[in-house]
């Protein structure tokens, strides 16, 4: 697997790709953004390190296309811009993690084998989705509580995933009608109310306030609220 690093300061790129040479990665190393995109849309990578400020196409620009295109792989920010709205807007635009230059290579090293150890265990246990108190298996479409478990349909499953994803968020019917059932003729929007009264019975049957774990949310939609 390759390191792609998107870097404009000759100096700074040939240290890089000197220090991940030399612990066994393959390393290839742009200048700018346009170089930066070639390199990367479809290519496996295992992580990318990608300056900010480029000539042309800022690195922000280059996250954001990165991440349209479908490119997965951990990207790293480096920037001389230091100040908290900077960070958060290299992470909103789909950063993994965002280092302040000046910096040291071997926390630049950590933070890409941390990355690397979390996609580990993501794809190791893309089985589950667990917000306490509940574990769904994906797989064998069961919601396991501490006090118990209940069997789920394949729709219920859907339902269920979706509200835990977005735990503590109100969603719409109309969101999750599209989310679900947009293209399924002869479905109406009051199919939501009846999986949810689904959802709601059967957890209640797995734990005594399992049903309670799906709120409605007045005016908003029906929300995942974990204890």
């Amino acid at each position: 697997m390759t390191i792609l690093i998107v870097e404009d300061d000759a100096d700074i790129g040939s240290v890089l790709r000197r220090g991940f040479a030399a612990e066994s990665y393959d390393v290839e190393l742009v200048g700018d953004g346009d170089a930066a995109l070639a390199a990367a849309t479809g290519k496996p990578l295992c992580a990318i390190i990608l300056d900010v400020m480029l000539p042309g196409r800022s690195g922000i620009d280059v996250c954001k296309a990165l991440r349209a295109a479908g490119q997965t792989a951990p990207i790293i920010m480096l920037s001389a811009k230091s100040s908290v709205s900077d960070r958060t807007e290299g992470l909103l635009a789909g950063a993994d993690d965002y280092l302040v230059k000046p910096f040291d290579f071997e926390e630049l090293l950590a933070r890409v084998r941390v990355q690397e150890m979390r996609r580990e265990t993501n794809a190791t246990d893309q089985r589950h989705l667990i917000v306490p108190p509940l574990d769904l298996d994906l797989e064998t479409r069961t919601a396991i509580t501490p006090d118990g478990s209940a069997r789920l349909t394949e729709r219920e499953v859907d339902l269920l995933a979706l509200l835990m994803r977005h735990a503590g968020e109100p969603l719409s019917r109309t969101d999750i009608f599209a989310a679900l059932w947009a293209g399924h003729g002869g479905a109406s929007l009051n199919v939501v109310d009846v999986y949810i009264g689904y959802l709601r019975h059967k957890l209640s049957e797995a734990m005594p306030e399992g049903g309670r774990l799906i709120v409605t949310v007045r005016g908003r939609g029906f929300m995942f609220a974990p204890t």
